[in-house]
Protein backbone atom coordinates (compact mmCIF):
# COMPACT_ATOMS: atom_id res chain seq x y z
CA UNK A 1 0.00 0.00 0.00
CA UNK A 2 2.73 2.35 1.06
CA UNK A 3 4.57 1.89 -2.30
CA UNK A 4 0.92 2.55 -4.58
CA UNK A 5 0.66 5.39 -2.73
CA UNK A 6 3.81 6.44 -3.42
CA UNK A 7 3.61 6.30 -6.91
CA UNK A 8 -0.20 8.26 -6.85
CA UNK A 9 1.78 11.42 -5.42
CA UNK A 10 4.76 11.00 -7.25
CA UNK A 11 2.25 12.24 -10.18
CA UNK A 12 1.89 15.47 -8.46
CA UNK A 13 5.72 15.49 -7.54
CA UNK A 14 8.18 13.26 -9.12
CA UNK A 15 10.87 13.35 -6.42
CA UNK A 16 8.46 12.10 -3.36
CA UNK A 17 9.49 9.33 -0.97
CA UNK A 18 7.37 8.03 1.70
CA UNK A 19 8.85 8.93 5.31
CA UNK A 20 9.69 5.53 7.02
CA UNK A 21 7.80 6.58 10.12
CA UNK A 22 4.55 6.81 8.35
CA UNK A 23 2.43 4.29 9.70
CA UNK A 24 -0.24 2.40 7.90
CA UNK A 25 -2.68 3.86 10.03
CA UNK A 26 -1.77 7.53 8.23
CA UNK A 27 -1.82 6.19 5.12
CA UNK A 28 -5.24 4.42 4.93
CA UNK A 29 -6.44 7.97 6.40
CA UNK A 30 -4.49 9.45 3.77
CA UNK A 31 -5.92 7.20 1.24
CA UNK A 32 -9.24 7.93 2.41
CA UNK A 33 -9.04 11.42 2.52
CA UNK A 34 -7.68 11.77 -1.32
CA UNK A 35 -10.62 9.50 -2.61
CA UNK A 36 -13.09 11.64 -1.29
CA UNK A 37 -11.13 14.45 -2.34
CA UNK A 38 -11.21 13.32 -6.00
CA UNK A 39 -14.88 12.42 -5.96
CA UNK A 40 -16.00 15.64 -4.89
CA UNK A 41 -13.83 17.02 -7.98
CA UNK A 42 -15.59 14.09 -10.50
CA UNK A 43 -18.58 16.04 -9.66
CA UNK A 44 -17.83 18.91 -11.65
CA UNK A 45 -18.63 16.14 -14.76
CA UNK A 46 -22.32 17.41 -14.10
CA UNK A 47 -20.99 20.98 -14.58
CA UNK A 48 -19.68 19.78 -18.30
CA UNK A 49 -16.36 20.30 -16.91
CA UNK A 50 -13.49 17.89 -17.20
CA UNK A 51 -12.32 17.67 -13.53
CA UNK A 52 -8.62 16.03 -14.78
CA UNK A 53 -8.30 14.26 -11.42
CA UNK A 54 -8.71 17.77 -9.37
CA UNK A 55 -8.49 16.94 -5.34
CA UNK A 56 -11.49 19.18 -4.17
CA UNK A 57 -11.26 19.96 -0.79
CA UNK A 58 -14.62 20.08 1.83
CA UNK A 59 -17.23 23.45 0.74
CA UNK A 60 -14.98 24.75 -2.27
CA UNK A 61 -16.91 27.12 -4.20
CA UNK A 62 -16.68 28.78 -7.97
CA UNK A 63 -18.53 32.28 -9.38
CA UNK A 64 -18.56 31.88 -12.89
CA UNK A 65 -17.21 28.20 -13.09
CA UNK A 66 -17.09 29.11 -17.48
CA UNK A 67 -14.43 31.23 -16.94
CA UNK A 68 -12.07 29.00 -14.84
CA UNK A 69 -9.55 27.16 -16.51
CA UNK A 70 -7.29 24.13 -15.24
CA UNK A 71 -4.39 21.61 -15.36
CA UNK A 72 -4.13 18.37 -14.27
CA UNK A 73 -4.70 16.86 -10.60
CA UNK A 74 -5.26 20.48 -9.52
CA UNK A 75 -5.50 20.32 -5.61
CA UNK A 76 -7.79 23.10 -3.46
CA UNK A 77 -8.30 23.04 -0.33
CA UNK A 78 -11.09 22.83 2.18
CA UNK A 79 -13.37 26.69 1.80
CA UNK A 80 -11.11 27.49 -1.15
CA UNK A 81 -13.33 29.91 -3.29
CA UNK A 82 -12.71 31.12 -6.82
CA UNK A 83 -14.31 33.74 -8.25
CA UNK A 84 -13.67 34.24 -12.05
CA UNK A 85 -15.30 37.66 -12.52
CA UNK A 86 -13.44 39.48 -15.00
CA UNK A 87 -12.44 39.72 -18.44
CA UNK A 88 -10.04 36.59 -18.69
CA UNK A 89 -11.03 35.10 -15.42
CA UNK A 90 -8.74 32.18 -14.07
CA UNK A 91 -6.45 30.19 -15.24
CA UNK A 92 -4.55 27.52 -13.56
CA UNK A 93 -1.57 25.17 -14.84
CA UNK A 94 -0.57 21.84 -13.90
CA UNK A 95 0.07 20.34 -10.36
CA UNK A 96 -1.36 23.78 -8.75
CA UNK A 97 -1.64 23.56 -4.81
CA UNK A 98 -4.13 25.83 -3.49
CA UNK A 99 -4.18 26.11 0.41
CA UNK A 100 -7.29 25.70 2.39
CA UNK A 101 -9.56 29.15 2.92
CA UNK A 102 -8.17 30.85 0.32
CA UNK A 103 -9.70 33.21 -1.51
CA UNK A 104 -8.97 34.19 -5.94
CA UNK A 105 -10.61 36.93 -6.80
CA UNK A 106 -10.59 38.57 -9.87
CA UNK A 107 -12.69 41.00 -9.50
CA UNK A 108 -15.25 42.65 -6.29
CA UNK A 109 -17.37 45.07 -8.73
CA UNK A 110 -19.98 44.36 -11.33
CA UNK A 111 -19.05 47.96 -12.74
CA UNK A 112 -15.13 47.89 -13.43
CA UNK A 113 -14.16 44.39 -13.75
CA UNK A 114 -10.63 43.29 -13.35
CA UNK A 115 -7.83 41.33 -15.85
CA UNK A 116 -7.44 37.61 -14.62
CA UNK A 117 -5.53 35.36 -12.03
CA UNK A 118 -2.72 32.93 -13.51
CA UNK A 119 -1.13 30.52 -11.92
CA UNK A 120 2.06 28.28 -14.08
CA UNK A 121 2.43 24.88 -13.31
CA UNK A 122 3.80 23.06 -10.09
CA UNK A 123 2.52 26.36 -8.17
CA UNK A 124 2.26 25.83 -4.45
CA UNK A 125 0.03 28.26 -2.60
CA UNK A 126 -0.51 28.06 1.68
CA UNK A 127 -3.69 28.56 3.75
CA UNK A 128 -5.70 31.74 4.06
CA UNK A 129 -4.07 33.17 0.98
CA UNK A 130 -5.73 36.43 -0.57
CA UNK A 131 -4.94 36.99 -4.51
CA UNK A 132 -6.63 39.59 -6.82
CA UNK A 133 -6.63 39.88 -9.97
CA UNK A 134 -8.20 44.22 -10.82
CA UNK A 135 -5.16 44.56 -12.86
CA UNK A 136 -3.86 40.99 -13.82
CA UNK A 137 -1.95 38.85 -11.29
CA UNK A 138 0.62 36.76 -13.14
CA UNK A 139 2.83 34.05 -10.78
CA UNK A 140 5.11 31.92 -12.99
CA UNK A 141 6.04 27.76 -12.62
CA UNK A 142 7.72 26.41 -10.02
CA UNK A 143 6.96 28.99 -7.29
CA UNK A 144 6.31 27.63 -3.75
CA UNK A 145 4.26 30.59 -1.16
CA UNK A 146 3.67 30.34 2.54
CA UNK A 147 -0.23 30.97 4.04
CA UNK A 148 -1.77 34.20 4.01
CA UNK A 149 0.30 35.25 1.21
CA UNK A 150 -1.98 38.68 -0.18
CA UNK A 151 -1.28 40.37 -3.70
CA UNK A 152 -3.05 43.06 -4.32
CA UNK A 153 -2.66 44.64 -8.35
CA UNK A 154 -4.61 47.83 -7.68
CA UNK A 155 -4.67 50.77 -6.18
CA UNK A 156 -7.52 53.54 -4.57
CA UNK A 157 -7.27 56.88 -6.13
CA UNK A 158 -7.03 59.66 -3.17
CA UNK A 159 -5.50 62.54 -4.57
CA UNK A 160 -8.75 64.96 -4.13
CA UNK A 161 -9.80 66.00 -0.42
CA UNK A 162 -12.73 67.13 -1.41
CA UNK A 163 -14.35 63.47 -3.02
CA UNK A 164 -14.70 60.25 -0.44
CA UNK A 165 -11.87 57.84 -1.31
CA UNK A 166 -14.27 55.24 -2.30
CA UNK A 167 -15.84 57.25 -5.12
CA UNK A 168 -12.44 58.06 -6.66
CA UNK A 169 -11.86 54.92 -8.41
CA UNK A 170 -8.74 52.80 -8.61
CA UNK A 171 -5.68 52.54 -10.84
CA UNK A 172 -4.34 49.31 -12.18
CA UNK A 173 -1.04 48.18 -13.22
CA UNK A 174 -0.92 44.45 -12.54
CA UNK A 175 1.51 41.89 -10.36
CA UNK A 176 4.19 39.82 -12.33
CA UNK A 177 6.03 37.03 -10.20
CA UNK A 178 8.66 35.13 -12.03
CA UNK A 179 9.38 31.04 -11.96
CA UNK A 180 10.84 29.24 -9.18
CA UNK A 181 10.58 32.22 -6.41
CA UNK A 182 10.04 31.06 -2.60
CA UNK A 183 7.67 33.41 -1.07
CA UNK A 184 7.37 33.34 2.58
CA UNK A 185 4.18 32.90 4.96
CA UNK A 186 2.73 36.72 5.48
CA UNK A 187 4.18 38.22 2.61
CA UNK A 188 2.35 40.96 0.74
CA UNK A 189 2.96 42.55 -2.66
CA UNK A 190 1.32 45.14 -3.47
CA UNK A 191 0.02 46.93 -7.73
CA UNK A 192 3.29 47.05 -9.91
CA UNK A 193 5.23 45.00 -8.57
CA UNK A 194 7.30 42.85 -10.94
CA UNK A 195 9.64 39.63 -9.07
CA UNK A 196 12.28 38.06 -11.10
CA UNK A 197 12.51 34.59 -11.35
CA UNK A 198 14.46 32.15 -8.88
CA UNK A 199 13.65 35.14 -5.84
CA UNK A 200 13.24 34.14 -2.14
CA UNK A 201 11.12 36.69 -0.26
CA UNK A 202 11.20 36.61 3.29
CA UNK A 203 8.36 36.26 5.66
CA UNK A 204 6.42 39.33 6.66
CA UNK A 205 7.75 41.72 3.90
CA UNK A 206 5.38 44.26 2.48
CA UNK A 207 6.88 44.16 -1.52
CA UNK A 208 6.03 47.99 -2.87
CA UNK A 209 8.71 48.14 -5.61
CA UNK A 210 10.27 45.43 -8.11
CA UNK A 211 13.08 43.36 -8.02
CA UNK A 212 14.98 41.50 -10.73
CA UNK A 213 16.16 37.34 -10.56
CA UNK A 214 17.51 35.50 -8.30
CA UNK A 215 17.58 38.54 -4.72
CA UNK A 216 17.15 37.64 -1.45
CA UNK A 217 14.03 40.34 -0.13
CA UNK A 218 12.77 41.30 3.07
CA UNK A 219 11.46 43.85 5.15
CA UNK A 220 8.71 46.48 5.54
CA UNK A 221 9.11 48.17 2.74
CA UNK A 222 11.06 45.29 0.95
CA UNK A 223 14.51 45.33 0.19
CA UNK A 224 17.46 43.39 -1.37
CA UNK A 225 19.19 41.36 1.62
CA UNK A 226 21.34 40.01 -0.90
CA UNK A 227 21.77 38.24 -4.51
CA UNK A 228 21.47 34.31 -4.50
CA UNK A 229 25.22 32.57 -5.34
Amino acid sequence: MKRLLEKLVQQRNPAFKMDEHVTTYVLMQFAWQQLWAVMRGAMLLLYGRNPQWMLRGRAVRFFNLPNIKWGRMLKLGDYVYLSALGKNGIALGHHVSIGSFSRLVVSTSLNHVGEHIVLGNNVGIGEYAYLGGGGGLHIGDDCIVGQYFSCHPENHVQENLEVPIRLQGVTRKGIVIGNNCWIGSKVTILDGVQIGSGCVIAAGAVVTKSFPDNMVIGGVPAKIIRQRA
